[in-house]
């Protein structure tokens, strides 16, 4: 097939349509919620006899956080006779005896708490939960992992919604310790502020499927096992439990006023690792359940929906697929007048990117109405790093539909809050060396070329388009690869943002 090919520019269109998809389906949850967003959930009634709660705390090599953990557990304004607190811990290393230790102060202080210590890693931390809970005493299970830090009111105000016995879980929004950590984190923060605050909220006050976000929320037992119990044939037992139970008929509440803290990763890799277990995952659950969704009796609306929400990771492949497609639409794609051109790349263009903005600023907007425009440098950066980590979340896909079996990676945390940095390089724990950073290094010089190849040809609206490209490879490949030299520091990951928290 000559360069010269129309099959080139019919692949990149289509491939860009594909991707405008996924941003129309962006702009479809920005609509919901702003006319879903007001309908906020309350309570059916009010305890008159607060349950009994069991908090499962999953830990595996922890040792930075767990205590910090325990601490914020102990200062939860609820009875402590309607309190059960398990430690469930599959660590290889001191923090187990930390484990051990902190649930003997919790004990003095009149806690009835217990650390389940597994030396089998079974099932990783589904099995973890799935051992706890045939211990757990109370009906309503709350779910912590290590590097969270919940706020002492946060049962107060979410046990109260279990008086529905339809409802089966509770999920409360995610906040950030450590936001204005790095570039990197604040970048973080926009992504995930994006899922919590808007698509949570959209698609739970809709009416549509939303998930359990693993952490932060508040399980019934009884939904659980009605679901059919924890299962590990993923990597995200949370959203597979979650489409199960909904599928039965169970009702799920999320707070997006209710903040549980939590700490980022700061460096690259601990995200890649993040990154690529959570991308592999929503395509195993993909494959496990959208056939079971199809079968159901819900409305088209909320297959659709959960369709586009369960093959979104999919768009790494185009993007990928997009990167190899560039460079031959600049040197073959016909020439069908100004006028085609502009009808055909205007709408792709806006679905495909625009989309993308208007997402994450309305998401910022609904935070931060004060002060969100503050957020904006990071919106180009943003838009890169979402392009640098095509390589690595497209192979998390590609292991995903294979059925390449790869085990639980933790994402290494260091205790890191907003105010203190700590020595957090010396840490024994590191996120897993892979050669992705490599390859993504070759795609930033290859992309360099192609944005210096335009630029020199006078196509600087190609230039100017396709510059996310070569900074986000670099950004990805150079804040991975500088972890490998001796001081271990990362020029592009690790340099301080010292602004204040908004």
């Amino acid at each position: 097939m000559e360069l010269s090919s129309p099959l080139w520019y019919a692949s990149y269109v289509l491939v860009l349509i594909g991707l405008a998809g996924y941003g129309f389906h962006r702009l479809c949850i920005v609509y919901l919620y702003a006319k879903h967003a007001r309908n906020k959930p309350e309570p059916k009634e009010l305890f008159k006899d607060l349950p009994l709660v069991t908090i499962q705390l999953p830990v595996f090599n922890e040792m930075h956080v767990v205590d910090r953990l325990l601490e914020s557990v102990s200062k939860l304004d609820y009875p402590q006779d309607k309190l059960q607190i398990q430690v469930l811990d599959d660590s290889t290393d001191e923090t187990t005896e930390i484990c051990r230790l902190g649930v003997e102060r919790l004990r003095a202080q009149g806690f009835d708490a217990e650390m389940i210590h597994r030396t089998d890693r079974t099932g990783y931390k589904a099995g973890a939960l799935e051992h706890g809970t045939k211990f757990a005493k109370g009906e309503l299970l709350f779910i912590l992992d290590a590097d969270f830090v919940p706020n002492p009111d946060v049962l107060q105000k979410t046990v109260h919604y279990f008086t529905d016995e339809k409802i089966g879980m509770i999920q409360t929004r995610w906040g950030h310790l450590n936001r204005t950590f790095n570039v990197l984190t604040r970048i973080q923060a926009m992504f995930l502020d994006g899922h919590l605050e808007l698509e949570q909220t959209a698609r739970n006050r809709s009416g549509r499927f939303f998930t359990f976000n693993g952490t932060a929320g508040i399980w019934r037992k009884g939904c659980i096992a009605d679901a059919g119990g924890w299962e590990h044939d993923t990597l995200t037992e949370d959203m597979d439990l979650s489409y199960r139970a909904q599928l039965k008929g169970w009702r799920f509440i999320f707070l997006n006023d209710v903040e549980t803290p939590a700490e980022l990763p700061v460096d690259m890799d601990g995200f890649k690792s993040q990154q690529h277990r959570w991308t592999k995952g929503s395509i195993q659950v993909c494959k496990k359940v959208l056939p079971a969704i199809w079968k159901s009796k819900v409305p088209l609306y909320i297959k659709m929906e959960a369709t586009a929400h369960l093959t979104s990771n999919f768009a790494y492949l185009m993007l990928i697929c997009l990167c190899f497609l560039i460079y031959p639409n600049q040197h073959a794609a016909p020439n069908f007048g100004p006028m085609t051109y502009y009808i055909v790349n205007i709408p792709i263009f806006f679905f495909a990117s625009v989309s993308v903005i208007v997402f994450y600023v309305t998401a910022q907007k609904a935070l931060r109405p004060h002060t969100w425009w503050k957020e904006l440098p990071y919106l180009p950066l943003l838009l890169a790093l979402g392009i640098g980590m095509s390589i690595n979340n497209a192979k998390a896909v590609i292991e995903a539909i294979f059925n390449h079996q790869t085990g639980f990676v933790r994402t290494p945390k260091y205790g890191i809050g907003q105010k203190a940095k700590g020595d957090w390089k010396k840490s024994s724990y590191k996120a897993m060396k892979t050669l992705t950073p490599v390859v993504e290094l070759l795609f930033g010089f290859f992309f360099l070329f192609v944005v210096v190849e335009a630029a020199m040809q006078s196509r600087v609206a190609s230039a100017i388009l396709l510059l996310p490209f070569p900074i986000g490879f670099f950004y990805t490949s150079l804040s991975s690869l500088a972890r490998l030299l001796p001081s271990g520091r990362v020029a592009l990951d690790s340099t301080a943002d010292n602004s204040k928290e908004n």
